[in-house]
């Protein structure tokens, strides 16, 4: 079999899909490929390459819609909306992608083109890069907690059960953190969404 960069990327998101990043090696892809580990090094000297072509990859893969005439606050709102339907897309999607080093610069063009929606919106550039930056970081933090306690869509880690920590809290008399709990391990659909509304009126 012949091996490319793409054929070892694409099993490498198949694999973290099925055994998370922390577990994620080199030899367990080679592995599924069939071949051995030191085939892998013609391609990416270590596992730290081959997570920053994965994460390129998924950002390539994604489209962003870019309308010149968008209203600023709406194209955030979809940018962060889109940005956490791609870290979804694989176990552990947003530990992977957090502090990627980008491998394909063509990648720059969308920031780019958001930064000159933002600016032409009235944003000096200073505060266009930051507003962006805030929903970016926000997203990628709160989608690491989310897939925390949901290593894969619709399965909850045990030990974020609802019951669970509340059965752990009740020797404490902590009434109000407790009842929190309902929100913090609740709907994340909805409480992202209050989260990027925040942010977005914060900007506005």
């Amino acid at each position: 079999m012949a091996l490319d960069r793409q054929t070892v990327v694409r099993t490498g998101l198949r694999v973290l899909d099925d055994v998370g990043l922390d577990a994620l090696t080199l030899r367990k892809i080679a592995s599924e490929l069939g071949v051995q580990p030191p085939a892998l090094y013609w391609h990416f000297k270590s596992k730290q390459d081959l997570i920053d072509e994965m994460a390129t990859s998924l950002l390539r893969d994604t489209v962003l819609v870019i309308q010149p005439d968008m209203p600023w606050d709406e194209f955030a709102a979809y940018y962060g909306v889109n940005l956490r339907q791609m870290l979804l897309a694989y176990r552990d999607g947003a530990k992977m992608f957090a502090g990627t080093y980008l491998t394909d610069t063509s990648i720059y063009q969308r920031q780019e083109a958001s930064l000159r929606l933002m600016t032409n919106a009235g944003f000096s550039l200073a505060d266009a890069a930051e507003a962006l930056y805030t929903i970016y970081a926000y997203t990628v933090g709160f989608v690491i907690e989310e897939q925390a306690v949901y290593p894969k869509p619709g399965q909850r880690s045990e030990q974020y059960d609802i019951d669970h920590r509340t059965e752990r809290m009740a020797h404490e008399d902590v009434p109000m953190a407790t009842e929190a709990g309902k929100t913090v391990f609740a709907d994340h659909d909805t409480r992202y969404q209050r989260g990027l509304s925040a942010i977005i009126a914060g900007v506005r």
